[in-house]
């Protein structure tokens, strides 16, 4: 993914069709002279919908389209006749877009599957035309109704990356190299902080011809719930993900302190993320002796299952592979 064609937030003003005025028409027929109101309906307005492409990984298409208008219904004829209705306009976007009141940020909608439809403004309903208004004592009825009016939001639409597993870790910690090693993704990887700007995203073949989707989420740091580094920029992608992967570098001063900052990073920011599962991976074991390595699970924190791997030799890979398998297809994770 280039980082100038990740976009996962736009604000674009949508408006919905108004619908059709109803018809005041008489029917006149050669020898009718008073055939009675035949007016018809309004047609509806146009829809705003959003539909799920799985194609889509982005909102780049549109981040320059700030206006969406859908068509107004037609008015009503004469003969009963309803107007057509107005077109509908249709903005396919990737799965898991959520859809928000740009001003209260009110939950709207979200995308999650393929194919999906959902209404995102109505539009409005057509008038009654003057043949519903005939009643014995007005033979002739010259009232109609107007058509509704459409509504006019601004809409937030955002995107959160769908993953089997989020890799959350501190700039730097190895988690692109991680990706990199159990999947085909191809991250941008450096030898210093903030090398991953957008999240990837890179599907691990594991036994049997099985895999999953692994998500690379940019470098958390200490507080980025409020704001600080990049961390509140893409910490949204991180509720999607079934599995949360902690990565911390081996070569850590403190491995412990920076799992407890991670985790408590994601809890200011949405207390639920820690009902997730979570898995350890402590990285660049390569860099270690076989007495340092005990030195390290020491610190590690009792409560989460914990690999010791190397992206460089593939030390501890597979049997990572295999905790996130089961991780993913068992209620219980065990060391």
């Amino acid at each position: 993914m280039a980082s100038s064609n990740f976009i996962d937030y736009v604000k674009i003003m949508c408006r919905s069709g108004a619908g059709g005025r109803g018809s005041i028409h008489f029917r006149r027929e050669k020898h009718v002279p008073k055939g009675g109101p035949d007016g018809g309906d309004g047609g509806r307005g146009g829809h705003i919908i959003l539909r799920g492409n799985s194609q889509l990984w982005t909102l780049l298409h549109l981040k320059y389209r700030k206006h969406v208008a859908a068509e107004a219904g037609a008015p009503g004829e004469g003969g009963r006749r309803t107007g057509a209705q107005g077109e509908d306009v249709v903005l396919e976007v990737p799965i898991g877009t959520v859809a928000k009141l740009a001003d209260s940020e009110e939950f709207l909608l979200e995308i999650t599957e393929e194919g999906q439809e959902v209404i995102l403004l109505p539009g409005g309903r057509g008038g009654q035309g003057n043949v519903h208004y005939k009643t014995s004592t007005n033979q002739a009825p010259r009232a109609a109704q107007p058509g509704e009016p459409g509504l006019e939001e601004w809409i937030v639409l955002e995107l959160k990356i769908l993953a089997d597993v989020g890799l959350v870790g501190f700039p730097n910690a190895g988690k692109s190299t991680l990706l990199s090693v159990v999947s085909a993704a191809k991250p941008e990887i450096a030898d210093y902080p903030f090398t991953t700007l957008v999240p990837n995203l890179g599907v691990v073949s594991y036994r049997d011809d099985y895999s999953f989707v692994m998500a690379d989420i940019p470098g958390i740091i200490e507080g980025a719930a409020e704001g600080k580094g990049l961390g509140i920029r893409f910490l949204r992608h991180i509720e999607r993900n079934s599995i949360l992967l902690f990565i911390v570098a081996a070569t850590s001063e403190n491995l412990r302190q920076e799992y407890d900052i991670l985790l408590n990073e994601l809890k200011k920011y949405n207390p639920e993320l820690l009902d997730k599962k979570r898995l350890l991976a402590v990285s660049k074991c390569d860099l270690l002796t076989e007495k340092e390595q005990k030195t390290v699970i020491k610190q590690l924190p009792p409560d989460v299952p914990y690999t010791l791997i190397s992206s460089v030799t593939g030390m501890g890979i597979l049997p990572l592979k295999d905790k996130i398998w089961a991780a993913l297809h068992t209620e219980e994770v065990s060391q």
